[in-house]
Formats: structure tokens, sequence, C-alpha cells
């Protein structure tokens, strides 16, 4: 528990579900005021759900929709501290036989949602004077290839790019910007890639569960849970000496 974080205003983006949800409820339970937004929910303004919860509607890769949030919360006086991008998709095919459509729309949420978040979300916090952190949930696929995956590996190591640019442009406004980056975590997500990377190479979504804790160190998979505990950190005081990194949550399978 880290009471510093008590009433801080923490934007959590693409909540509902897997990571997202776990770094809410973990938010909550350090008594942070969260804004929950995700495409999944309907509220186009801020629902309270209780005195420090609220959840909103936001599709991360509409620019209009990114820009109208942020103008809400600064007409409530509900600036963020604190930036969670969680958002993400995924799609599976060989690079050779993928669809470009694929490719576009892996981009538009991973790559040009965490632009727009770190855009408008950041500019909000300079405006406002806050010293705030910025995290985004990158991936291990920001550091490496995987087989039928190019479109989601291409964009998390963008999203990496992103993060380093942006800790240099804000470190005079104390603005501290990182990544995580999630091994195999599990999640919905994780669970319908197994069945589509299964069905790529003639595996079993079993199968490939197997192969995925066959390849990671510690033994076992991630939980959201784990990935959460190291959001937490980073916007915690401890990390007050910290921008510009990517930090792995990987149980060892990633080390660099």
């Amino acid at each position: 528990m880290f009471p510093e974080l008590k009433d801080k205003i923490v934007l959590v983006i693409g909540s509902s579900q897997g990571i997202g949800k776990a770094v809410v409820e973990t938010f909550l339970d350090n008594q942070a005021k969260v804004i929950a937004a995700d495409i999944a929910y309907d509220f186009i303004e801020l629902h309270a759900v209780s005195p420090k919860y609220f959840q909103t509607h936001l599709d991360i890769s509409q620019e209009a929709e990114v820009l109208a949030l942020s103008q809400q919360l600064i007409n409530t006086n509900l600036v963020p501290d604190i930036v969670v991008d969680v958002a993400g998709i995924s799609t599976m095919d060989f690079l050779v036989e993928s669809k470009t459509s694929d490719f576009d729309k892996t981009y538009q949420v991973n790559t040009r949602g965490a632009y727009l978040a770190a855009k408008y979300f950041t500019n909000a916090m300079i405006a406002h004077g806050k010293k705030g952190r910025l995290i985004m949930i990158a991936s291990q696929a920001g550091k490496n290839g995987y087989r039928g995956m190019a479109a989601y590996v291409a964009s998390k190591h963008a999203v990496l790019g992103l993060v380093k640019t942006l800790a240099i442009e804000t470190a005079a406004n104390q603005i501290l910007v990182n990544a995580v980056c999630p091994g195999i975590i599990e999640t919905e997500m994780k669970q319908r890639e197994r069945v589509e990377g299964g069905a790529l190479r003639g595996l079993s979504a079993e199968e490939i569960r197997q192969e995925d804790i066959s390849q990671v160190p510690l033994g076992r998979t991630g939980t959201p849970q784990d990935v959460a505990n190291v959001v937490l950190f980073l916007a915690s005081p401890l990390a007050s000496y910290m921008t510009g990194q990517a930090l792995n949550v990987t149980g060892g399978m990633t080390m660099h």
C-alpha cells in the first residue's frame, strides 16, 4: 500500500478486462481516484460507479474521442496525475500471408492510440502543472520477434520508441514516462492467441500453453496482477528517479 497515492487521479485506458482490470483494482485498493476508460463501456460522459471510481467509453484509436475525454477531465477538475495505457489488440498470421488491414488495425490501437494518449493527456498534465506519471503497457514483443505476430511486434516496438522520446521531452516538467513489458500473461487475449496461433502451426491451444510455460525460467506464466504490481511501483514514490525505462515482467523469459 502506498498512502501517497490516496486521492491521486489515475486514468486507466483499456480497463474492462485482463491487465487493465487488475490495474484499476490495484489503484482503488490504494485509495486513488480511478477513471476507467474502455471501448466496452457505453457511457460517453463520466459515469460514477462510486465516489472514487468512474467509467467512460473511449476508443483510443479515435483522436476526436481522446481529445473529448481530455477536455472533459479538464472541465471536471479530474486532470490525471497518472495515466496508464493498457489498450491493445493483436492479430495472428504469418507476415507474408497477413492482411494489410489487420496490420493497420493493430497499429491504429496499439501505436496510434498510445501516441494520442501521450499527446493529449500529457498536455493536460503540463497545462495544469502536474508532475505526473505516464505508464505504457508495451510487451516483451517490443524487444523480440515472434512468429505469426508481425503487426503486434512492430506496434509494440514503436510504443517503446514513443516512451523513450516523450521521457526526454517531459523531463523538465517532472513527468515520468515509462513502459511495462509483460511476457506471457493469462488474459482473454492470450487464450485467443493460443487458439489462433495453434491453428497456424497445427498445434492445439493446450500444446501452445505448455510451450509457453516451457519458455519461462520461473516455470509459470504470469497473471494480470503480476503486471499491475509493477505499474503500481512505477506510479509510486519508489520510482521517482526513473524515466524512459521499459521494465520486463516476464518470469525471466526476456532479460534485456
